[in-house]
C-alpha cells in the first residue's frame, strides 16, 4: 500500500508495509473505540438546553419559500418491547392515551406550519418509532391528513414506515395504501431461536414474508430489511442462516447494524446476558461475513452498513451528493430541512439541530400548554458545518477532498492538521490512503468509517470526555 503526504508542497511517496501476519485481535483492539454513528454532527450528546422552543421557531421562520422539506413522525409506542432496543419507546395499550398522543402530534404539525408561514413541498415523510402501527389506523390517517393540509404532498413524495412484522394489524395493507406508503423497513435482527429468546423478540420467517407481501400489495415499491449483528448467542453461522432466509424475501435494501450495548443508557438492555455477547473479534467476523454474503448476492455496498440492489435509488445515488446521512441512517432524501414531530423527534435545519423532549408525558404537557416541545439542541458554527460536510462525505463516499471543501466554505484547511495526523496513524494499518488533502478509504477500511470520521470530530477528544460513554464500541 502507498500513502501520499505533503512535504513543503512536493508530493512524497511513503511506502507503508502492512504486516500480513498482523495479530488480528490486537489490530481490532487498537481501533475498537467508543465512537458516534455520525448520523449528525455535532452529535446528540452535545445537544443542550440553549436551544429551545423560541430558537426553533426563529429557525422555522427563516426557511426560504424555495425550500423542500422532509418530515419525521415519531411514535414512541410498541405492542411488545425487545430487550436489545435502544429506541425511545414504551408499551401503551390505552386507546385514550394513543388518541391523546395523535392529537398532540397534529397540533404540533399545525404549530410548526404556522411558524414557517407558507405551504412548502415535502420530499420525504418517515414514520418511525417504536412501532408506528401501534397507533390505530384512524389515528395514523388523522396525522397524515394534518400533514397534507399544512404541507404540499405530491406524487413524488416518498413515504416510508418502520414496521414490526410480529404485530402488524390485519388492516395494515389498507392503512399503507391510505398513507401512500412507498417504502417499508422490516426489523428482523436474527431468525435463530436462541438469539430471539435472548433478546425477547420471537419472529418467524413466515411473519416477515407476510408483512413484506402486505406492503407490496399496498403499493410499496421498496422493501428494506434491518439485520443486527453482535447480539447474545449470535454466531457467524446463525447470521449466515438468517441472511439466507432474508434473501428469499428479495429485499430492495438491507441494513446491517451492529448492536449497541449501552445498558447504562437503555435500562432494558440490563436484561441481556452480557456473557453471551460476542466479543469485538467475533462481532467483526459476523459483520464481514454478512457483508460478503450480501455482495455475493448482487447487492451494492453503501457506506458503512447499507446494501442495495443495483437498480435501487440508493445504489444509483452512491458516489454522488444525492446520497446523504441523517438520523434514520443513509438516505436519498432530497429535503433542504428535516422537521421532526413527536416525543424525542429531532429536527435538522441549516442553523442546527433541535430535539423534542423525550418523555411522552413531558411532550404532551408542552404541546397542550400551547408551545413547541423543543428541549435541547445545538446551533452550528461555520466550522461545525464544514466538519459536518466532511464527515458526511466520508461516511457516504469513503473519500473526501478536504482542501476543496474548505475552499468552498471560505476556510483554511490548516484547521485539519490534527486530523491529518490522526489519519496517518490509521494509514499505518492500511485503513486510509491520503494524497495531500485528499482522503480515500479503501475497502479494507470500510468497516472503520466511524474511526476515519472521528478524526474530524473536534468535540470527541475534549478534556470532558463524558460524552464518549454515550456511544457504543466502533466494532
Amino acid at each position: 500500500m502507498t500513502l501520499f503526504d505533503q512535504d513543503h508542497g512536493n508530493r512524497v511517496q511513503v511506502s507503508i508495509s502492512v504486516n500480513a501476519t498482523m495479530n488480528a485481535r490486537s489490530f481490532l483492539a487498537r481501533h475498537n473505540r467508543r465512537l458516534p454513528r455520525y448520523t449528525s454532527y455535532p452529535t446528540a450528546p452535545l445537544f443542550s438546553s440553549r436551544v429551545g422552543p423560541d430558537t426553533l421557531t426563529d429557525w422555522l421562520t427563516q426557511i426560504p419559500g424555495s425550500a423542500g422539506l422532509s418530515l419525521y413522525v415519531h411514535v414512541p409506542f410498541c405492542d411488545k418491547l425487545c430487550w436489545f432496543c435502544g429506541c425511545n419507546t414504551t408499551v401503551v395499550h390505552s386507546v385514550a392515551a394513543l388518541e391523546r398522543y395523535a392529537q398532540a402530534v397534529q397540533i404540533e404539525i399545525a404549530r410548526v406550519a404556522a411558524a414557517i408561514g407558507r405551504r412548502l413541498p415535502v420530499a420525504h415523510v418517515h414514520w418511525g418509532g417504536g412501532t408506528p402501527t401501534s397507533l390505530p389506523a384512524p389515528l395514523m390517517r388523522a396525522i397524515d391528513t394534518a400533514i397534507g393540509f399544512y404541507f404540499d404532498m405530491t406524487n413524488e413524495t416518498e413515504v416510508a414506515i418502520e414496521i414490526d412484522p410480529r404485530t402488524l394489524p390485519s388492516d395494515a395493507a389498507a392503512t399503507f395504501a391510505a398513507l401512500r406508503i412507498t417504502r417499508v423497513s422490516l426489523g428482523v435482527q436474527d431468525f435463530a431461536p436462541a438469539v430471539q429468546a435472548a433478546i425477547g423478540r420471537h419472529q418467524s420467517l413466515e411473519e416477515t414474508k407476510s408483512a413484506a407481501q402486505a406492503a407490496r400489495k399496498a403499493g410499496a415499491t421498496s422493501v428494506n430489511i434491518d439485520l443486527v449483528y453482535g447480539l447474545p448467542y449470535q454466531t457467524v453461522d446463525s447470521l449466515t442462516a438468517t441472511i439466507s432466509s432474508v434473501l428469499t424475501l428479495k429485499p430492495d435494501r438491507v441494513a446491517l447494524f451492529g448492536y449497541a450495548h449501552v445498558p447504562w443508557i437503555q435500562k432494558r438492555q440490563q436484561v441481556l446476558a452480557e456473557q453471551a455477547l460476542p466479543d469485538f473479534q467475533a462481532r467483526f467476523a459476523q459483520q464481514e461475513r454478512a457483508a460478503e454474503l450480501l455482495v455475493a448476492a448482487g447487492y451494492c455496498r453503501i457506506g458503512l452498513d447499507h446494501f442495495a440492489k443495483p437498480g435501487d435509488r440508493m445504489a444509483e445515488a452512491s458516489g454522488t451528493p444525492a446520497l446523504t446521512r441523517n438520523f434514520q441512517g443513509y438516505t436519498v432524501d432530497a429535503g433542504d430541512a428535516l422537521i421532526g414531530f413527536g416525543a424525542s423527534a429531532i429536527s435538522s435545519l441549516p442553523q442546527g439541530y433541535a430535539q423534542n423532549v423525550t418523555p411522552t408525558a413531558n411532550y404532551l404537557a408542552a404541546i397542550e400548554a400551547g408551545r413547541l416541545a423543543t428541549s435541547r439542541g445545538v446551533e452550528l458554527s461555520c466550522e461545525d458545518r464544514l466538519r459536518r460536510t466532511i464527515i458526511e462525505r466520508i461516511m457516504c463516499d469513503c473519500r473526501v477532498d478536504i482542501a476543496a471543501m474548505a475552499e468552498d466554505a471560505r476556510m483554511s484547511p490548516v484547521i485539519f492538521n490534527d486530523a491529518l495526523q490522526a489519519l496517518d496513524t490509521l494509514a499505518k494499518d492500511g485503513l486510509v490512503w491520503r494524497d495531500g488533502w485528499t482522503v480515500l478509504v479503501p475497502e479494507r477500511g470500510r468497516p472503520f468509517l466511524r474511526n476515519v470520521a472521528a478524526c474530524f470530530d473536534a468535540y470527541l477528544n475534549m478534556p470532558d470526555s463524558s460524552q464518549t460513554m454515550r456511544h457504543a464500541a466502533a466494532i
